[in-house]
């Protein structure tokens, strides 16, 4: 951890960020903008005066400070705008010219939302980014700007120039070998892991989700959109009739939070893991020849899941089967998967590994398909039903029934324990990254 003497008040500072100093340098500047809210504006002042360190610090940034604004994209309840930020975050003081110095110009996205959404929900997803963004698990969060058209407020964030995993899956599938591929389900878990201590359940996992500047190095995969996370414990109103609204992606939602058993947990972002484990593993989303109806969530209630190819290293499909169980308290908790997934990847390129002969196993498979067989469906050419929807959206179904598992689900995962169980690793050795 870098650290170094503040130059203005001579204290040991972390980061090379001074709180007391910034702090007063923030306060003194108070008067020189607003937001016209008087909420945004104390949300953004608390930032500013409780950052420990510049990933923490947030600010209120005029429109016109952006050149270049186009939209990129749009999800369920807002946009998403690229832009460049003329001036660039803030980096430091400038003790000698008394002004705040910056980065300099750079490229950002701005997510504007739809008018229906509730401002309180809005002022919720800023502080779960921010709060989150501080642990690096999140798309780091820059400031808020308002659409001088729309007068719609907007979040600044870091712009991800290789898109979502869903996007990149599909052009680069073909092209990501099972050391990757594993490095990358590390990475996720650790993510959630670490949003899941600050007591925080997303509730909209998904690839769409999961963004990237480059997706080769795992280390710069972040997660994206809090809209309907929450903080766990604040539970709902029980006299609201809005109560069992489901918001989402329906493949991605976990069957105990369809059915309306129980609300979203850290379990359900678990299950939603599973899904996106297997779309990593695979290259194909969930269901993407069928319409994601009622039918299909009735299917899921009653077991249905993706089916996983044969080929698949058989400690990856226990994962996935073991994200996906409809036995809740079956689930690993992401601090297993964490451990479980690091262990698998540390061990993927000792040849004489368990690991490392299901993934040669399943590479030699995957390559006499392409040699043999060049009329092969690959994941570059899936096609997806129009009523095929990956973006998240109100989901509203007839009374569904409790989840179960599908007839020979518990008996296969059973016994894919049992023959998986040689792998034995001393924890000792065990190498983590940092992500």
């Amino acid at each position: 951890m870098p650290s170094e003497i503040c130059p203005e008040c001579n204290q040991y500072n972390v980061y090379r960020w001074c709180k007391p100093c910034n702090s007063k340098h923030f306060q003194n500047g108070f008067n020189n903008w607003t937001s016209g809210n008087d909420k945004i504006d104390k949300f953004i002042q608390d930032a500013q005066l409780n950052a420990n360190y510049w990933l923490e610090v947030i600010e209120w940034i005029p429109y016109d400070r952006f050149k270049d604004v186009k939209q990129i994209g749009k999800g369920g309840f807002g946009t998403i705008h690229y832009a460049m930020w003329i001036d660039g975050r803030i980096k430091e003081w400038d003790i000698e010219n008394q002004q705040l110095r910056r980065y300099g110009k750079i490229e950002v996205a701005l997510k504007k939302f739809d008018n229906f959404v509730n401002f309180n929900d809005v002022l919720n997803e800023m502080a779960i980014h921010l709060k989150i963004c501080a642990q690096y698990s999140s798309i780091e969060f820059y400031g808020i700007t308002q659409d001088p058209e729309t007068h719609s407020y907007m979040m600044v964030l870091q712009y991800a120039k290789d898109g979502n995993l869903r996007e990149y899956l599909k052009i680069n599938f073909n092209n990501i070998n099972w050391n990757q591929k594993l490095l990358n389900l590390c990475c996720l878990s650790t993510r959630l892991m670490s949003i899941h201590e600050l007591g925080i359940v997303h509730q909209d996992f998904h690839p769409g989700n999961i963004l990237s500047s480059n997706f080769t190095f795992s280390s710069l995969i972040k997660i994206s959109d809090f809209g309907l996370s929450k903080l766990m414990g604040m539970g709902t109103n029980p006299n609201n009739p809005e109560k069992k609204n489901i918001f989402g992606v329906l493949p991605y939602i976990a069957p105990e939070v369809l059915s309306g058993d129980e609300e979203n947990t850290r379990a359900a972002d678990v299950y939603s893991f599973g899904i996106i484990a297997f779309e990593i593993a695979t290259g194909f989303p969930p269901y993407p020849d069928i319409p994601h109806d009622n039918d299909l969530a009735l299917k899921i209630c009653n077991g249905l899941r993706p089916k996983i190819p044969f080929h698949t290293p058989k400690l990856i499909t226990r994962t996935i089967m073991r994200c996906w169980d409809a036995r809740v308290s079956h689930r690993p908790t992401f601090k297993e998967l964490n451990y479980e997934l690091h262990k698998y990847w540390n061990y993927c390129n000792d040849k004489d590994s368990k690991i490392r002969i299901q993934i040669e196993n399943s590479e030699e498979f995957s390559a006499n398909q392409e040699s043999t067989n060049t009329t092969t469906t690959t994941p570059l050419n899936y096609q997806t039903h129009p009523q095929a929807i990956y973006t998240s959206r109100l989901l509203n179904f007839s009374k569904l029934p409790k989840p179960k598992n599908e007839k020979n689900f518990e008996r296969e995962l059973e016994e894919l324990t049992k023959s998986t169980s040689a792998l034995s690793i001393v924890a000792s050795k065990l190498y983590v990254p940092d992500f």
